[in-house]
C-alpha cells in the first residue's frame, strides 16, 4: 500500500457511501483513463468480468470462435467458455513470448477456410511486456475482427509511448491482488468508444432496466466494483509510477547479476518497447550450466523459502482446453518447459534480492 488509501476510505466512510458505485468509483475511473491518456473505462470486480463483458460487446455467440494466445493465465481463455463458444489458441512468437503475428493470420485463415470467421481475437502482454500489436492489428484489420487486448499485467507498459490497454478495440485490466497495483480484488474494462463503456457498466449492474421497478430485457450480472475497493484503487493510482521504478529496478538487478552466466536468458524488451516488468521472468537452459533444469532451480531455491513458479502452462496443454484448435510450433511449450518467474515484489528489499541472486548462482554452480 502506498498510504492514501486510507484517505479515500474513510471519505467513503464519512458518506456513507459503502455500497457499490459512488464517488470513488467515478474517481477511479477518471484516474485509470487519465494514467491511459484516452479512452473511457468501466471499473470491475476483477479483469476476467472485463474479458467476458468484452466478447459480449463483441458479439459473441455460442458456437462461435474466439482466437486467444495461449501462453497466458486461463483467466484469458475462461470467459470464452462461459459463452460457449470455442477458443482457438496461437503459439508465442519467441521475441517477446507473446502471440504470434504469423501463427495468428495462419490461424485466421484455416478457421475461414473451415467455414468459421472468429469473431474476436485476445492478445496478451505477458507478464507486463507488451506483445507486438501494431502487428496484430494489421493481421486483425485485414479479417475484420475485433481486438480484446488482455493487459491484466500490464498496467504502466506502452509501445512507442501508446499505453498497454489502449490498442485493442477494448482491453481488460486487473487490480488483483498480485498485480503492480491491486485493489485486493478488481478490474476495469477500456475502450475508446463511450457507448460501449456505458454498455459494459449496464450489463455489470444485472442490466436493469430504466423503470421504476426492477425491469430486465437483456441478462446482466453483478460486476461492479464498490465503492470501497474503489478508494484503495485511487490511492494505489497515485504510487503506480514507482510500483513501476521498483519492479523495474527488480529485473536490472537479476539481469546485472545473471545476465552473463550461459544457462540463463531473460525475457527481453523488444525495441519501441517498454515494460512494466510485472514479474521477472528468466529462462533455464538445461544444455548448459552443468545440465540444471528449470525445476532443479526451482527445488532448490524452495529449500530456502524462495517461492518461484514456473511461467504460465500454455492454455492448449490445459485438460480443460483438452482438444480445442492449435496454431504454431513449439515456442510456448518451451517457455513452460525452461521458464521460471523470480520473487518481484514491490517491497523486495536489496537484501531479498542479493538472497535470491546468491541462491540462484549457487544452484546454477
Amino acid at each position: 500500500m502506498g498510504g492514501r488509501e486510507l484517505k479515500y476510505i474513510q471519505q467513503a466512510f464519512d458518506t456513507n457511501w459503502i455500497a457499490p458505485l459512488g464517488p470513488n468509483v467515478d474517481g477511479f475511473e477518471h484516474d485509470i483513463t487519465a494514467y491511459l491518456r484516452e479512452g473511457y473505462a468501466a471499473a470491475l470486480s476483477s479483469g476476467t468480468a472485463a474479458i467476458h463483458l468484452a466478447l459480449i460487446l463483441a458479439g459473441v455467440q455460442p458456437g462461435d470462435e474466439v482466437i486467444c494466445q495461449s501462453m497466458t493465465f486461463s483467466a484469458s481463455a475462461n470467459p470464452i467458455a462461459y459463452l460457449q463458444a470455442t477458443p482457438v489458441f496461437v503459439d508465442s512468437e519467441p521475441n517477446s513470448w507473446n502471440m504470434c503475428p504469423n501463427a495468428l493470420e495462419t490461424a485466421i485463415k484455416d478457421r475461414i477456410a473451415k467455414g468459421k470467421q472468429p469473431k474476436a481475437i485476445i492478445p496478451v502482454h505477458l507478464y507486463g511486456m507488451p506483445a507486438d500489436m501494431q502487428a496484430i492489428n494489421e493481421v486483425a484489420a485485414r479479417y475484420g475482427i475485433p481486438v480484446i487486448e488482455d493487459a491484466a499485467e500490464a498496467l504502466g507498459s506502452d509501445i512507442s509511448g501508446k499505453r498497454c490497454g489502449t490498442w485493442g478495440m477494448l482491453a481488460a485490466l486487473s487490480f488483483n491482488g498480485n498485480k503492480i497495483i491491486t485493489t485486493s480484488g478488481g478490474g476495469a474494462l477500456v475502450g475508446s468508444d463511450e457507448a460501449q463503456i456505458q454498455k459494459s457498466r449496464f450489463l455489470a449492474t444485472q442490466a436493469r432496466d430504466p423503470a421504476p421497478h426492477y425491469q430486465h430485457s437483456e441478462i446482466g450480472y453483478n460486476y461492479r466494483m464498490s465503492n470501497i475497493t474503489a478508494g484503495i484503487g485511487r490511492g494505489q493510482m497515485e504510487v503506480l509510477d514507482a510500483r513501476v521504478q521498483q519492479r523495474r529496478h527488480n529485473f536490472e538487478c537479476y539481469k546485472n547479476a545473471l545476465g552473463d552466466m550461459e544457462a540463463v536468458t531473460f525475457q527481453e524488451e523488444p525495441e519501441g518497447c517498454f515494460s512494466n516488468r510485472w514479474l521477472t521472468a528468466l529462462l533455464i537452459d538445461p544444455s548448459k550450466g552443468g545440465q540444471k533444469s528449470r525445476e532443479d532451480i526451482r527445488i532448490a531455491l524452495e529449500a530456502f523459502n524462495i517461492e518461484t513458479r514456473p511461467l504460465w502452462k500454455p492454455m492448449h496443454l490445459q485438460p480443460v482446453f483438452a482438444g480445442a484448435p492449435y496454431y504454431g510450433g513449439r515456442v510456448a511449450e518451451e517457455l513452460f518447459n525452461d521458464g521460471l518467474c523470480l520473487p518481484s515484489g514491490s517491497n523486495l528489499t536489496e537484501e531479498d534480492l542479493h538472497f535470491v541472486i546468491d541462491k540462484i548462482k549457487n544452484a546454477l554452480q
